[in-house]
């Protein structure tokens, strides 16, 4: 799309905060990855790679995935904060790619958290 005015622009920004707002709204879930240097050293990108992957294998609908920077427990890196509706919050710790799949299976569609993997502070 083109921008050829102030308008134009305006449009674009109106058009893109509307569609986070609905994605936001609409979210039963929320997963949120630790993405600071110590958990990208760790292997958080690897880690966000797949729950991504797991949610549009399994074509999960009503997940946001979110990054954050560091969240000072560098010991527990990759970090993983997953929040399903109003239930509190769980972080889990040390977080594989194999883990992250197991945690959208069971936490995210089961409904079941992970005990041995969280993370209590």
């Amino acid at each position: 799309m083109a921008v050829k005015s102030l308008e134009d622009l305006k449009r674009i920004k109106e058009e893109a905060l509307r569609k986070r707002e609905i994605r936001n709204a609409s979210a039963r879930a929320r997963i949120t990855v630790a993405m600071g240097t110590c958990g990208i050293a760790a292997g958080a990108r690897d880690t966000m790679k797949a729950i991504l992957d797991a949610i549009e294998k399994d074509q999960i609908s009503g997940v946001l995935v979110l990054q954050t920077g560091c969240i000072g427990l560098c010991e527990f890196e990759p970090i993983v904060d997953v929040q399903v509706g109003d239930e509190p919050k769980v972080t889990y710790g040390k977080v594989t790619p194999e883990r992250a799949r197991a945690i959208v299976a069971e936490h995210i569609v089961g409904g079941k958290p992970i005990k041995e993997w969280m993370i209590t502070r």
